[in-house]
């Protein structure tokens, strides 16, 4: 027969269970802030005008050089669709670039793409723009050089409108 010292044993299973599982979603979000965190960047705006659909972007990264940010879509920006991503650097002695897309006016989450040393020293990648619900959405591309220096960083706001069926 059981005693009813064994009566609250499957309570404290659920709590431990409860306190473990609050402290997984504690150490995700931890983990989430410190990967997204660029506070230490020091962050350039594009130069006006600047329409990524249209031309290539420019950034002065101050008294360090010049950072030109293309993303190459003929047809426009199409959420989902593979974006080819150059990154020409001048005056900069970069050991890595990647590329962030982020939503300006909503949480899209943090899609994240390494670009790679090319011969002729530029940096080039594939990334994409996650699908969205809202007919346009509006995009802020962060291109951040990593330097012996420190990061650099220029910012390129771009919109995507929703293609109809």
């Amino acid at each position: 027969m059981p005693s009813s010292r064994d009566a609250g044993f499957p309570a404290l299973r659920l709590m431990m269970l409860a306190t473990l599982i609050a402290l997984a979603m504690a150490l995700w979000y931890l983990v989430s802030h410190q990967l997204r965190s660029d506070a230490d960047v020091t962050w350039f705006a594009a130069e006006a005008p600047c329409d990524l659909q249209e031309a290539p972007c420019t950034a002065t990264l101050g008294s360090q050089g010049e950072l030109q940010f293309a993303m190459a879509a003929p047809d426009g920006i199409v959420a989902l669709a593979p974006l080819p991503l150059t990154v020409t650097l001048e005056g900069v002695d970069a050991s890595a670039v990647r590329v962030d897309f982020v939503g300006r006016d909503m949480d899209m989450g943090l899609h994240r793409f390494p670009l790679e040393r090319q011969p002729d020293g530029r940096f080039h990648g594939q990334g994409q723009v996650s699908l969205c619900t809202e007919d346009i959405m509006s995009w802020q591309a962060r291109v951040v050089v990593e330097t012996p220096d420190g990061r650099l960083g220029g910012r390129f706001d771009f919109t995507v409108e929703r293609s109809t069926p």
